[in-house]
Parts: C-alpha cells; structure tokens; sequence
C-alpha cells in the first residue's frame, strides 16, 4: 500500500483517543508538556519554573495514566497495522518559507499523528499553520519549540510507530504493581522527562527541571514519603565516593579536605584529623566524610527527605548552571530541583511557620535546621518514556536509560491486559522484565 493511500485510509477512520490533539486549536496545543531546553530567555529558576509550567496543568502520572496508556496502545496498534507514517529524507532542513515535495510528507506526518488539523494536511508550502504543528509536536516530545525542523526534530519525526508502540507498552508495564496512593498532593519525579511535578487537587501548580542519574548510575523508581526539609544540610559522602573519588584526591592535593570544607569522622561521631591518616593504604576506609554545610556543599541549601530502600533524595546543588542544558542526567542518582526552596515552600504549605519568607530567612543564618512536615507527602519517581495527559496528548521522551529495550517476563498483571489488549486488536510487539533497581547516591 502507498504512503498516500495509508494517510488517507487513516484520516478517514477514528483511531480511538487522539494523538498529538491538534485538531487546529490553539488551546489543544498549550497542553503538550514541557520541552527540555535551554532557552536564553530562560534564565533564572524562577522564569525556567513559570515557563516551563505555563505550557500546562496536566500531571504526568495521576489515576487515570494507566487506563489512558491502555487506550494509547490500542489506538498505535491500529496505527503501526495500517502502516505507520511517511519518513522525510534523513538530510533534511525545514523551515518556515520552504516548499516542495518533502513539505507536502511533513504535512502528512503531522496529520497522521494530529498534531496538524486534517484539513491542513494537503500542500506543499511551509506556512504558519504548519510551524505552528511543528511547534505542537516538538512540545510534546520535549524538545524546544522552534518550528523548524532541525536533526533532534527529524530523528523524533522519523522514528517508527513501532518504537513508539514499545514505550508506550514498556512504560504501562513499569506501572504495574506500582504500590503509590495518590494524595490530595502529591510530588512526581519523571526521569526520562527530567522534571519534577507538584499536584494538588489533580492540577499541576509547580514544575520545575531537574538533574537525575546518569545513564551509568541511573535514578531508581520508587514510592515514598516526604518528612521533613532539611535547610543548611550537611553531606556525608557514600563509601563509594569516599574510595573512588575523595580518597585519590586527597592523595594529590594535601589541602583538598580543607578547600573542599570536607572533615573525617570516625566512631561515635568523633572527628579524626586528617593529618594522623596513612592515606596510601588500599583498604576499605573505616571512616566517613562529611562536608559541612554551606554554598559549597554538594547539596546546596536545601535536601528534601524522603526514607527509601535506594538512600537517594531531592536535594538543590552548588552547580546551577546546568539546570540550563538539554541533557540533564548527570547525577550520581539523586535528583537536583531547580528552583527548590520554592518547592520547599510549596511542601511546607500546612506546616506551619515556614513559608518562602522564612525558609530563605533560616537557610541566611548558616544554621542547620531540620523542619518536620505537620503532614508526610506522597512522593513519586517513575521512569514513563511514554504516556497520555488527560486531555488526549500522547508524550514521548528519550530512553536514556536503555529501560524500554529490556527483555523480559511480564508480571501476571501484565499478561492480563496485553490479553485483554488483544482481543480488541492488539498485537504485542515484545516481552519486558522488572527493572533491577541501583541504589546510587548523588556527590558533586
């Protein structure tokens, strides 16, 4: 079958819920999630954090993500049997102003999945209506919203129905069994997108970007529960970190413990000086560093804790500058919030005594304080490279991890709805394992 006879077999029937929600309307393409970029204009936590809010309310992961994921499967499924979607050359560049043949596939493209109103899929002219599709398809595959199309956009154009169809499923599959209660507000971390979401009442009402793991030390999945904020932390290295990383330093650079404001602490708390140490040893240290609090600390001002298997927590940084990159998995695990105390303020709302005001007030002291939460917080770090808002937009985000390309048994849970999924048409493309899950702890 050829690609014009598909896109007009497609445009003519329903495929369940909407894909990119087009439909022309200005309103529908607000409600792609935010991109993951770097904009100059963005230059501050609190313009990154409204910005990157402004583009919409939808949470990531609520109630229904997992009944709309099933919905999304079904509706690619559909998709990838009445063959997908037209490619554009792999040497492509589009931009507003440009016309010919590979604008005519663009317009296409773009209709298929609904970023671009049907209407509007015939021609070959790269018009305002077109960038603004653009725009709407780049939003909601995090990346930034120029309306041309440059290499990242065309990778993201050109990948196949059948890789989409593989994120959406692995995505659900790591929903399964998840054992998270969704409170009246709770806190979201969704590491493939590199953001965090504060939800109260179903709406978003702080996002902001944030670092996570490396793709060699990855951020786990997990469910918790937020205690307390910690202002003015202090940081106590990992073993690891203390073996691989500080030990080798001090060896080169005497003075390193004192410039890094880092003391060596023994049994019962005690503090050992440095100087009585055999540095050249190789056995495992019987010791702790702990750097004291201050800008230098690796957690910056502000830790937000929240007890869990993997040890790991959100915390600010002394590094803000990369809060500014695309490419925001460089931590040792943990998560670094852009713009934290405001997201401080935000958890501490029904405690009282601790709004921004004072919590800025308290961290100016250099005191090391402790506040408990009159109420613990629901908190969530899921690994979605896929998934559905509530308003019908389907999300895709890079797999930096390698998570969805796993294979494995599905949990019984699984093996139900890929059933259930099938007999309404469905054909499973793969078979996805649990994720192991790392415990690795962040450092500078």
């Amino acid at each position: 079958m050829c690609k014009a006879t598909t896109f007009a077999i497609l445009l003519s029937i329903g495929i369940g819920p909407a894909f990119g929600q087009a439909a022309g309307s200005a309103a529908s393409r607000q409600s792609a999630s935010p991109p993951v970029s770097g904009s100059a204009k963005v230059s501050t936590p609190d313009s990154r954090s409204a910005a990157i809010l402004a583009t919409s309310s939808e949470p990531t992961f609520d109630e229904g993500t997992y009944t709309r994921l099933k919905d999304a499967l079904l509706s690619y499924s559909s998709l990838e049997v009445r063959g997908g979607w037209p490619t554009l050359p792999v040497d492509v560049k589009l931009s507003p102003g440009s016309t010919g043949p590979e604008v005519a596939i663009l317009r296409q493209r773009l209709a298929i999945t609904e970023d671009l109103a049907a209407d509007g899929a015939q021609g070959d002219t790269y018009d305002e209506i077109l960038v603004e599709a653009v725009k709407h398809f780049q939003l909601r595959h995090g990346l930034e919203a120029t309306g041309s199309i440059g290499p990242q956009t065309l990778a993201a154009l050109n990948a196949p129905v059948k890789r989409r169809l593989q994120q959406l499923q692995a995505s659900l599959e790591r929903l399964v069994g998840m054992d998270f209660r969704f409170g009246q507000r709770y806190v979201l971390v969704n590491i493939p997108a590199a953001y965090t979401e504060a939800v109260a009442n179903d709406k978003v009402e702080r996002r902001y970007r944030v670092i996570v793991g490396k793709a060699d030390k990855p951020s786990p999945t997990l469910t918790a529960m937020i205690t307390s904020v910690n202002l003015n932390p202090t940081w106590t290295a990992p073993l690891s970190i203390t073996k691989n990383e500080i030990i080798p330093k001090i060896r080169s650079d005497p003075n390193y413990l004192a410039r890094m404001h880092m003391r060596i602490i023994g049994a019962n708390d005690g503090e050992i000086d440095p100087n009585s140490m055999d540095w050249s040893a190789s056995r495992s240290p019987n010791f702790s560093v702990r750097q004291d609090s201050g800008p230098w600390n690796a957690l910056g001002f502000v830790k937000i804790d929240m007890p869990n298997p993997y040890s790991v927590y959100m915390h600010d940084t002394n590094v803000r500058n990369l809060f500014t990159a695309n490419y925001r998995f460089l931590s040792h695990g943990c998560t670094r919030v852009d713009n934290v105390r405001d997201l401080a303020a935000w958890i501490l709302e029904d405690t009282p005594g601790w709004d921004r005001a004072q919590i800025d007030a308290e961290i100016a002291t250099g005191r090391r304080t402790d506040v408990r939460l009159t109420r613990k917080m629901p908190v969530v770090w899921v690994y979605l490279t896929g998934w559905v808002t509530r308003d019908g937009t389907v999300q895709f985000r890079d797999d930096v991890y390698d998570h969805d390309n796993d294979p494995i048994t599905p949990a019984p849970e699984a093996s139900q709805l890929i059933a259930a999924a099938g007999a309404n048409g469905f054909v499973r493309p793969r078979e996805t394992r649990e994720i192991t899950q790392v415990s690795n702890l962040d450092s500078r």
